[in-house]
């Protein structure tokens, strides 16, 4: 496995494939690590969070500067992604966040009730936009409730991983409880079949998902999905746009816009759509590409090359079934591995940047003149990740949201995940939810106890 900058061109560092004999011993491992980290009590289990959080912080600098090496985001977000992670470790570092007490239920019993127990060790295959975040999401409060965590990482953020595996062994001391693994998603198999693994979460691409969910029904393990989005923007007449402006700018154009849940098609109303238009090509038009360890920076390049190629292919056929560039529309003329950011118009339903997810740089405006149309447009996808609603309207936004049909909807505000909040997506986005206790339930044991 080979790390390679993104920006430069040069390789950071290379990793050995692990083994079969290696990934069999690290399960036992993490197997023998789980029966005696499940006997702890779940306020000791929760101190490690608060380590976690510390190391991150300490380490901040260094951990983003490997993120911007080896995917090419900017400093500023690899430095807020670290910030992020930490602020997580620290709401779950107060085992309330949990809420693993026992319900009791009343019944003819003298007690009857439900507890929630760990399940032993969790397989995450995790992907590279987001390298630390993705993989504390799931493993901290996964790793909270009793659990052990082995990790797949993308291959080109193979140093995150070794580092975050590294983090999660100082703060742990003598538990193990975290490890993780070198090896090719075509060998994924050899982890998922193998008896002590007792769950299979991962967040990636659409057809990603598809192979592990049916790898983990071929081995009767529990999965959960969190996949592609083409989120809708809905900009109602009376929006603030003022507000509306800049945070359809952040949810597009971060991290070079390859976010699950960035808001890839701006449907705006008519009274206001050339509006939006011109006032979204100035601030498109101003951002800054370049060398992401710039602070400068708000573009960098794409995480590989091939990833400009897919976005490129995309533009050009979109362009010529119709599609008109307002903005962008090509590579980077200061680097190829860059892609200008770019808006669409005249959109139609069968254009792959309107019915495919569009993993970079790049979104569309199209017009609606009736709450019905906002919401067909908006529905008419295979995803259903999340959803943006901008208007001051309360009781209309709030009967638009029922309509939707997506894992979250935010109303004035863009989407995003948050530790006390359930995350995931419906349709092709995928099954299952993360963070909260909805999240950590994903991975316990349900178990009924009647007492008579």
């Amino acid at each position: 496995m080979k790390s390679i900058n993104p920006f430069t061109g040069k390789q950071i560092a290379e990793y050995e494939n692990f083994s079969t004999k290696k990934i069999k011993e690290t399960i036992e491992l993490l197997y023998d690590g789980f029966l005696k980290w499940r006997e702890n009590q779940l306020v000791d289990r929760c101190l490690i969070n608060a380590r976690l959080a510390d190391l991150l912080i300490e380490n901040k600098v260094q951990l983003a500067t490997l993120i911007t090496s080896e995917m090419g985001k900017p400093i500023t977000e690899s430095l807020a992604e670290i910030e992020k992670c930490a602020w997580l470790c620290r709401h779950y570092s107060d085992t309330a966040s949990l809420n693993l007490e026992p319900i009791n239920i009343k019944t003819e019993a003298m007690n009857s009730e439900v507890r929630f127990e760990p399940l032993g060790i969790i397989f995450a295959i995790m992907p590279w936009n987001f390298p630390f975040w993705q993989v504390f999401r799931f493993a901290v409060p996964c790793i909270s409730a009793g659990n052990t965590v082995i990790l797949k990482h993308a291959s080109n953020v193979s140093g995150c991983a070794m580092a975050i595996a590294h983090l999660f062994d100082q703060a742990a001391s003598d538990s193990v409880v975290f490890k993780t693994v070198i090896l090719p998603a075509s060998r994924s198999e050899e982890v998922i079949s193998h008896p002590s693994i007792k769950g299979v979460t991962i967040t990636g691409s659409e057809q990603a998902g598809k192979v592990v969910a049916s790898l983990a029904g071929k081995h009767l393990k529990k999965v959960v999905l969190e996949l592609g989005g083409s989120d809708p923007l809905i900009v109602f007449a009376d929006a603030d746009l003022h507000k509306c402006y800049p945070s359809a700018l952040k949810s597009r154009m971060l991290n070079a816009g390859q976010v699950c849940i960035a808001a890839k098609r701006f449907i705006v109303h008519t009274s206001i759509y050339l509006q939006f238009i011109d006032e979204m090509k100035l601030l498109v038009s101003n951002l800054k590409l370049g060398d992401p360890m710039d602070t400068e920076t708000a573009i960098g390049p794409l995480a590989r090359p091939e990833f400009v190629e897919e976005i490129e292919t995309k533009v050009n056929k979109s362009v010529e079934m119709g599609a008109k560039i307002v903005v962008g529309g090509k590579r980077s003329p200061i680097h190829t591995g860059m892609y200008l950011p770019t808006l669409l118009t005249d959109i139609k339903e069968n254009m792959p940047v309107f019915c495919e997810e569009t993993f970079g740089p790049v979104a569309v405006i199209i017009p609606f003149t009736t709450d019905e149309e906002a919401i067909q447009i908006a529905n008419n996808t295979q995803f259903g990740l999340g959803a943006s609603i901008w208007t001051t309207d309360m009781k209309k936004a709030k009967k638009i949201s029922q309509s939707i049909e997506a894992g979250c909807v935010f109303i004035n505000s863009m989407v995003k995940s948050d530790p006390r909040l359930p995350f995931g997506g419906i349709k092709n986005s995928g099954f299952g939810r993360e963070l909260t206790t909805f999240g950590v339930h994903e991975f316990m044991n349900l178990k009924t106890e009647w007492i008579d």
